[in-house]
């Protein structure tokens, strides 16, 4: 207005030169002309000249303005004498001219015919122009369009630059002529076609038909597949006969595939999918391809702790468990012989066709050792075997790869009671024993490392007399007496009142392990196996000897007293009979004296 003002008073001044009724006249012409210019308005603009980056366009004013030539595209289509719609941006610049934009003129009008043309959820066609922050620019009809990120499609678009330069429909959600804003939708109509199809497919489809779908989301549990508007679930269980960890194994996003419709809820618009109902089921007449004690040969497609799972043809596995898998050896775990994607040999033990669960057997494809072990090793054979294992009561003897025998710690000696195995053989060693007992039923051999030796109380008799001085080394000390060894396996007793003449409190005071002594032969009972001896009695004469010898007998309370080592460890171990826990470290000598000496 102060613009309009200030040109009203150059008017006057102008006009002042005209006569009185003239002058109304120019004024109030001027006055009407001057209503037709207010900044802000489009007015038609005629071309006066074309400079190299300017236009001089006459909109009808006292004075002309300057467009650049940018605004016009491409000069050489532009003449003098064109005439343009220009928005009036400024009615007089600080050089007294107008200024003008053919640009903004162009976009106020694009604007305005949208407006006419558009609504708020009308459907329009435009193009998308470039990726800003949040969305997509979309051009409708010349006019900057915003397409949100989540409008641009159903599912979550992660690469927006394939949409550019494409033409799409879309609807329109909002229209802001303040801030001339447009918000459109592409995913709304996506929707609406969805539903269309959606209704038409839940009419059409029925059980057992076969469609075709993408699948569109993978879980753990299954598939869901897009058939053309409605998404169906594809199980994993209804995914492949045979047995798969995840979905992922068979279909990737994106995968085409064919599916047969297993059940509709036309309530809850749910749609059941399989992909595995395409085949014949492989479980039907499993009983006719497999049946059992059959001989196959398969491959390890699934090894866990218990067992492994063996392959016979695509959605038929069996399981091996370790039991079956060798007769001899015991297998913790069926990964330690066997690996993922082996072929083996398997036999058909049985079959759960309700279960669909088949066991099978490597072992059974070999002949099982112990069922002609008797032929092998009959009883009274001698046989040479490694020391594999120890236990309390025996050590496994390994006769062949998978088949042990076993040592008990009574057949270990014939003269000494051994408490633990590890007293007569070491482990890895190599020794020659007998067969005892031969039971295939149960897998057991027994042996004898003792009845491989000659029993040396054989020749007691031929070797010893009573009366005679013989020589020894104290084997083990007791609170009643000391063992004396007099050869390899043989010893004999001499009990504390036996030691010497005079009184003997402890025996640990008179003789030590490892003592030489030299001791005279008092009784020999080789049915109990047992010597008497007597060391103060080896310093008397014949004579005097045959004339105390039934003294000394009495003395020694035969049957009690005159003890070999194997009986007198029965009583130190356990005065009722019963065998205690031996630990290796664990001094004999030390369980000697555990005896009771009344039990003597």
């Amino acid at each position: 207005m102060e613009q309009l003002t200030q040109q009203k008073k150059r008017v006057d001044f102008d006009l002042s030169a005209f006569g009185g009724d003239d002058r109304e006249e120019m004024a109030r012409m001027y006055e009407e002309t001057m209503k037709d210019f207010v900044a802000g308005s489009i007015v038609q603009g005629k071309v006066l000249e074309i400079r190299n980056n300017e236009v001089l366009v006459d909109i009808g004013y006292k004075s002309e303005g300057l467009i650049p030539a940018s605004e016009f595209g491409d000069l050489s289509e532009i003449k003098e004498g064109d005439a343009y719609d220009v928005l009036l941006a400024e009615i007089e610049d600080d050089d007294g001219m107008v200024v003008l934009s053919k640009e903004r003129a162009d976009q106020q009008l694009r604007w305005e015919r949208v407006l006419e043309t558009c609504a708020e959820g009308s459907t329009v066609t435009g193009t998308v122009k470039t990726r800003v922050r949040g969305g997509l620019i979309v051009d409708v009809d010349g006019v900057d369009a915003f397409l949100p990120g989540s409008q641009i499609d159903v599912i979550p678009v992660r690469n927006t630059d394939a949409f550019i330069g494409r033409d799409f429909e879309f609807k329109v959600l909002k229209i802001s002529p303040e801030r001339r804003n447009i918000i459109v939708s592409r995913r709304e109509l996506i929707e609406e076609t969805l539903r269309v199809k959606k209704r038409k497919l839940m009419a059409e489809i029925e059980v057992g038909q076969r469609r075709n779908g993408r699948a569109k989301n993978i879980t753990d549990f299954g598939v869901f597949v897009d058939l053309d508007g409605l998404d169906g679930l594809l199980h994993i269980t209804d995914m492949s006969w045979g047995r798969i960890k995840h979905p992922s194994e068979m279909v990737s996003v994106g995968d085409d595939l064919e599916v047969v419709i297993l059940d509709v809820d036309h309530e809850k618009e749910r749609v059941s999918l399989g992909l595995k109902q395409r085949s014949s089921n492989p479980w039907a007449d499993i009983e006719t391809k497999y049946p059992v004690g059959s001989r196959l040969r398969g491959k390890v497609v699934n090894l866990v702790p218990y067992g492994a799972f063996v392959e016979l043809e695509e959605g038929v596995e069996g399981l091996v468990h370790v039991s079956e898998i060798s007769w001899t050896k015991r297998i913790a775990r069926a990964s330690d012989v066997l690996s993922s994607g082996e072929e083996v040999d398997i036999v058909v033990l049985s079959i759960n066709k309700e279960e669909q669960k088949i066991a099978l057997g490597i072992r059974q494809t070999e002949v099982n050792p112990w069922d002609t072990v008797r032929d092998r090793y009959p009883v009274g054979t001698r046989v040479t075997g490694q020391v594999r294992n120890f236990t309390s009561y025996g050590a496994f003897i390994e006769l062949e790869d998978g088949i042990d025998g076993m040592i008990h710690v009574s057949d270990m000696s014939w003269t000494r009671k051994i408490n633990h195995p590890s007293e007569v053989i070491e482990k890895g060693a190599a020794v020659t024993a007998v067969v005892l007992e031969v039971d295939p039923d149960n897998k057991r051999i027994s042996l004898g490392l003792k009845q491989s030796q000659d029993d040396p109380w054989n020749t007691i008799a031929a070797k010893y007399r009573v009366g005679e001085i013989v020589k020894g080394k104290v084997s083990k000390v007791a609170s009643f007496g000391a063992f004396i060894e007099l050869e390899e396996g043989v010893d004999g007793l001499v009990h504390i009142s036996q030691i010497s003449d005079e009184h003997v409190e402890k025996v640990r005071d008179k003789l030590d392990v490892g003592q030489d002594v030299e001791a005279r032969i008092v009784r020999i009972d080789q049915a109990e196996r047992r010597i008497g001896l007597s060391i103060k009695a080896a310093s008397m004469p014949e004579e005097e000897f045959s004339r105390q010898q039934d003294e000394l007998l009495d003395s020694l309370r035969p049957g009690e007293h005159m003890v070999d080592l194997a009986g007198a460890f029965d009583q130190a171990l356990n005065p009722d009979g019963a065998l205690e826990e031996w630990s290796p470290g664990e001094s004999s000598d030390e369980e000697a004296e555990k005896i009771d000496p009344d039990l003597l």
